[in-house]
């Protein structure tokens, strides 16, 4: 077999993995032998942050390489345009590109440019094509429609998988890895994008992995004095539609959950030891490239879910792997983005001028002292709903446009990011250049919606929904349930929940700020 002139490209991405879920960067608590593997043997970015902390926009940007003020997609809604994926770009270089597992890309703009796809999302209409549920189907289980775990009411709650060890979705998506290894055109390089839908709530792993961490074993969130002070608009809404207003103030359901959550990481870090080894000798010829879409905040300062610019959230671990361009047990605090994604691909597969936007630069590139000083930045949502974020090496800044408040953290110093310094003299000068590099980011591309000339525009007050009220709720019940229940009879709900009813206090606010209601699936 002759090597391709170009290396071969594994992308693995999971769904909301915490950047300090991986035992070789510091988490004595976790077991996590073969993505410690790739920190050794490759280098480690420790300070990578999402362009979005939630999934269809982080996924979006990374696939395209723009930000989200550009690709138009800022939450979990359809987007009005298709760019150019880096995908596409390396069809046109000769690669073979297959996907496998989820995408999350906004529905309707098609596969970027996969010369093959196994399809497989959380959430599927009745009439979508999931190649994981005929999966299932075909081995007896088309009575599981809740293959990825239950939702609804019991989202965060710790829960066993209603299918075996080798039908699991991370099992299903390494298998199908392996099969296209095994079955690849040889004489062309390769993209292998290797999606797990884990460790995205809910928190359910087959036997015996569900079970590999206890509840005693864990250490409790993170709950700071005056942590509500770091809550946004969005961690408000995210505790009620969730059901955890209260969760990470009950120790024993907070380290239950946690357990679980390390639980699911374990069973993909050992799935992803299984497409390693299937590599064979190609591994040292193939970049190999971990990461996640953005973060799960875990409990952390009473907290559940994403859409936070707090590290737990918004920064997602970042491996590359591949002898001579990236040196082994290298840790680079560099700030990346996955911006960086598209650029980095396109360079090794020998288009090194390729990059949509100039805040995407290579992984090589960012290990350059020169680069030592960038900012990246993130983005979720807009108008009067807009969270904001710009950080360098050592600080970060937060405006929530729903709040009319900022945040400054020291990130050298604080790295938890415990104390709020905006109001302290002597951080003013990094506040302001931080939130102005952010306002002129915006500028330079004619996306004023979150501007009033040089600062930023303030909107009236959102109302967060009331803690601990029943308004809001979010309900995913799968369509088949709903018919299950009807035909109970007399025993059937008589307020069943239908999709245009089922958001309730969600409805209203997201048609304030962009009418995406229909599309929200977390």
């Amino acid at each position: 077999m002759s090597s391709p002139a170009h290396p071969n490209i594994l992308f693995i991405i999971t769904d909301q993995l915490r950047a300090d879920c991986i035992a070789a960067l510091g988490n004595s608590k976790i077991k996590t032998p073969n993505i410690d593997r790739l920190v050794r043997e490759g280098t480690t970015f420790d300070r990578c942050y999402t362009p979005s902390p939630v999934c269809c926009p982080a996924r979006n940007s990374l696939t395209s390489g723009l930000p989200p003020h550009i690709t138009g997609c800022v939450d979990n809604v359809d987007c009005s345009e298709k760019k150019p994926s880096f995908i596409e770009g390396l069809v046109g270089n000769g690669y073979q590109t297959h996907g496998i597992g989820k995408m999350h890309f906004s529905p309707g703009l098609g596969d970027w440019g996969f010369s093959s796809r196994d399809i497989s999302e959380e959430l599927p209409e009745e009439n979508d094509r999931d190649d994981y549920r005929d999966f299932l189907d075909d081995q007896g289980y088309d009575h599981v429609i809740d293959p990825h775990g239950l939702r609804s009411e019991s989202y965060y709650l710790p829960q066993p998988s209603q299918v075996p060890e080798k039908l699991h979705h991370s099992h299903w998506v390494a298998d199908g890895s392996i099969d296209f290894l095994e079955k690849r055109d040889p004489s062309k390089p390769f993209l292998l994008w290797s999606s797990f839908i884990k460790p995205h709530p809910p928190f359910e792993s087959p036997n015996p992995w569900g079970r590999l961490y206890r509840m005693h074993e864990m250490d409790e969130p993170l709950l700071a004095e005056g942590g509500e002070e770091h809550w946004t608009f969005w961690n408000k809404v995210q505790n009620r539609y969730k059901y955890v207003d209260d969760v990470a103030s009950n120790s024993n359901l907070a380290r239950s959950i946690k357990a679980a959550y390390y639980g699911t990481i374990s069973f993909v870090d050992y799935n992803i030891g299984r497409i390693l080894d299937a590599l064979g000798s190609e591994i040292d010829n193939t970049l190999i490239v971990f990461t996640s879409d953005h973060g799960e905040l875990l409990g952390d300062f009473g907290c559940y879910g994403k859409r936070s610019m707090l590290d737990p959230s918004a920064r997602v671990p970042m491996i590359a792997r591949l002898p001579g361009s990236f040196p082994n047990k290298h840790r680079c605090d560099t700030p990346t983005t996955l911006l960086d994604l598209f650029p980095t691909f396109m360079s090794l597969a020998g288009s090194p001028d390729e990059r949509p936007s100039d805040e995407g630069i290579s992984l090589m590139e960012a290990m350059n002292d020169s680069n030592k000083g960038r900012i990246v930045f993130s983005q979720f949502s807009q108008n009067n709903l807009g969270l904001y974020m710009a950080a360098n090496r050592k600080w970060k800044y937060i405006y929530s446009a729903a709040d009319d408040k900022e945040w400054l953290f020291d990130l050298a110093n604080d790295p938890y990011e415990i104390v709020n310094r905006k109001d302290d003299p002597s951080c003013l000068s990094q506040l302001q250049a931080l939130k102005d590099a952010c306002i002129q980011r915006f500028k330079t591309d004619g996306y004023f919606k979150p501007l009033d000339g040089d600062d930023w525009k303030h909107f009236p007050p959102t109302s967060p929904p009331v803690p601990n009220s029943d308004d809001g709720q979010l309900f995913q019940d799968p369509d088949a349930l709903e018919k299950q229940i009807k035909a109970l009879g007399i025993y059937a709900r008589s307020n069943g929940f239908t999709k245009d009813k089922r958001y309730g206090l969600l409805d209203r606010l997201f048609d304030a700020s962009r009418q995406p209601s229909e599309a929200i699936t977390d």
